[in-house]
């Protein structure tokens, strides 16, 4: 599985590090969440998912 956040969409909510604080990160320059490897580690999946689904902005996509 992959994960990736689309930049222009993020407005920095933060559900998504609650969600998975080991998967994303947030910018310090504007607080929007990134992730650092695009591949969700193996059992990682849900949370993953759980963080795409808790996103306000729809910003996170997981295929």
């Amino acid at each position: 599985m992959q994960v990736r956040v689309i930049d222009q969409a993020c407005q920095g909510h933060g559900l998504c590090r609650l969600s998975a604080p080991d998967l994303f990160f947030a910018r310090e320059e504007d607080g929007n969440a990134y992730v650092k490897d695009e591949n969700v580690p193996p059992g990682r999946e849900e949370d993953a998912q759980l963080a795409a689904d808790s996103c306000p902005e729809l910003a996170i996509e997981v295929s």
